[in-house]
């Protein structure tokens, strides 16, 4: 018996606007690629590399992740845009790169980002499709995305998914590198080696002790010594002889 899927709905008045999600035409507006609008091979060139840096993200575009089979179909128009999505999604590399270094919650946010083109509305949300994951797996997961009247309303058969409205900060595809903080933790990547901070801490702390409170004998005083030492040469004035009181000098005998 397959769970349906856990009701949930927006929390915050940024997804209760009605044009929410809509990309805005300015200078920060995403280029749309269709596959209406393609009229020579760069053009599709350009689309298939779109899907890519869409599903793939900029940390993985990698030689190896190429799907030859996919990209001639769609060259072919065998297969529409969303059907290449679903493909891009659902290949090897993608299991291996993003799904198998994930746990179900950073896959929920992951394939939202990338695949609808935003990010969870809540922790509800979050949970409710991690439950599908672990339900249906992966793929099924996938597909209901791909499915859903949401990618149909904003993407359709023919149009790569993009980030749909930027709120701030960079877009999606920078910022979800395909280990999460858990992973890294436990491969050791990213770690901070705190043993040489502190090191480095308590170098810095005693040489600024010793610039306040030199100890004697300390190379330091002496160079300050040095330093202090006037070595211009000192002109004395000339005297002559006839300008000396020599009586004067010579002490009085009483």
């Amino acid at each position: 018996m397959t769970l349906p899927l856990l009701a949930y709905r927006p929390t915050t008045q940024n997804h209760r606007v009605r044009n929410f999600g809509r990309a805005e035409l300015n200078e920060d507006s995403p280029r749309i690629y269709r596959l209406e609008d393609v009229g020579s091979a760069d053009e599709m060139s350009g689309l298939i590399w779109a899907a890519y840096r869409q599903i793939f993200s900029e940390h993985v575009i990698l030689k190896s992740c190429r799907q030859v089979t996919l990209e001639s179909q769609l060259k072919n128009r065998a297969i529409t845009v969303r059907d290449f999505i679903r493909g891009l999604a659902q290949s090897d590399p993608f299991y291996r790169l993003v799904v198998a270094t994930n746990n179900n919650y950073r896959l929920v946010d992951v394939c939202l980002r990338r695949i609808l083109g935003r990010q969870a509305y809540n922790q509800s949300e979050t949970i409710a499709w991690s439950i599908r994951i672990a339900t249906q797996g992966f793929n099924g997961f996938v597909n209901e995305l791909v499915d859903s009247d949401e990618y149909t309303e904003n993407f359709g058969d023919q149009t790569v998914p993009y980030q749909r409205r930027r709120m701030a900060g960079r877009p999606f595809n920078l910022v979800t590198p395909r280990y999460g903080s858990d992973y890294r933790a436990k491969e050791g990547i990213g770690q901070i080696d705190w043993n040489h901070v502190m090191i480095r801490y308590y170098q810095k702390r005693a040489q600024e002790r010793v610039k306040l409170f030199p100890q004697a004998g300390d190379p330091q005083q002496y160079r300050t010594l040095a330093r202090s030492v006037d070595t211009r040469p000192q002109t004395k004035p000339v005297v002559t002889v006839s300008e000396l009181d020599f009586l004067a000098k010579v002490p009085r005998r009483r």
